[in-house]
């Protein structure tokens, strides 16, 4: 192999070795896994907010009576596949959290001084043996090689595939998270207005309960009875929009944290294990210089 292969390879080696003594690309990838997982808590927030609302309104009845037969309804149940669903977005989004958390600590791992510096001492070695390890044996220069190449790519895989998640993200889930996320936040409220409209239709329902009764009275909590009749459906309606809307957005915010968190990091490991593996198994162009005397 030529000297010329040869001082490139050094210039790069000796460059990552460098590199490899500074945080510049493990403080980029230490902020994106920090926003990652600051977005997971609070989607996880938002989730058991909603979870909480939904188990509430659930348990909220209206009670009618037409003609003068009393009737209990409790329209939140409509929710409870709704609420199924939340349950388990909840654990999506927890899972999504810890593999963020997981990230970190892998990312603390290989920035630390010991890791950094035992990487660029394999590097400076693998090249020290290239260029005057004449009286050395091809298998340990092979060796030394190898685990110069592997460190490397365990240093900086970490960062660059949290570099690499959370610029998919912006490019292409943000929008995504953004919109649903919000739209979990505004049906929350809404689930809240309505909780508020059944149990003032309850009161009223009940306000008389007890009392005798006048021909007027009778009268009124006829026309009452069939306002609740008429406010029951809307409620159901109310309930079937907000269920439709929750499950619709669930489902996207889980593809956002299934993509980011598991897609992704899969996908990227996989890339570095069959690295690993090429490094480890074949002998590349590079590695003849090591065993060139």
């Amino acid at each position: 192999m030529s000297n010329r292969i040869k001082i490139i390879l050094s210039i790069a080696g000796l460059a990552l070795a460098v590199l490899a003594q500074f945080n510049t690309v493990d403080k980029a990838g230490l902020q994106h896994t920090e926003e990652g997982l600051n977005r997971a808590l609070v989607t996880y927030g938002i989730s058991r907010g909603l979870n909480g609302v939904i188990s509430v309104v659930q348990g909220t009845e209206v009670a009618i009576e037409p003609v003068g037969v009393g009737m209990t309804f409790t329209p939140g149940q409509i929710l409870d596949p709704v609420n199924d669903l939340i349950e388990r977005f909840s654990t999506v989004v927890l899972v999504s959290g810890t593999a963020f958390g997981i990230q970190r600590v892998f990312l603390e791992i290989t920035s630390a001084p010991l890791f950094s510096i035992t990487v660029s001492l394999l590097v400076i070695l693998a090249l020290g043996l290239a260029w005057f390890g004449g009286k050395v044996s091809p298998q340990v220069k092979q060796a030394v090689f190898k685990a110069a190449i592997v460190f490397l790519i365990v240093r900086f895989s970490i960062p660059v595939m949290a570099i690499v998640g959370e610029s998919f993200y912006k490019y292409f889930l943000e929008p995504q998270f953004q919109e649903s996320s919000q739209q979990l936040l505004s049906t929350t409220e809404q689930l809240q207005d309505i909780q508020a409209d059944v149990e003032s239709d309850a009161d009223i329902s009940g306000s008389k309960a007890g009392e005798e009764k006048s021909f007027l009275d009778s009268a009124r909590e006829l026309y009452r009875s069939a306002t609740n009749s008429l406010n029951l459906d809307q409620h159901l309606e109310d309930f079937k929009a907000a269920a439709e809307n929750i499950s619709e957005h669930a489902i996207k915010l889980i593809v956002v944290f299934v993509f980011q968190t598991i897609i992704v990091p899969l996908g990227s490991l996989w890339l570095i294990l069959k690295a690993i593996k090429f490094v480890v198994m074949r002998r590349s162009p590079a590695q003849s210089i090591v065993v060139q005397k």
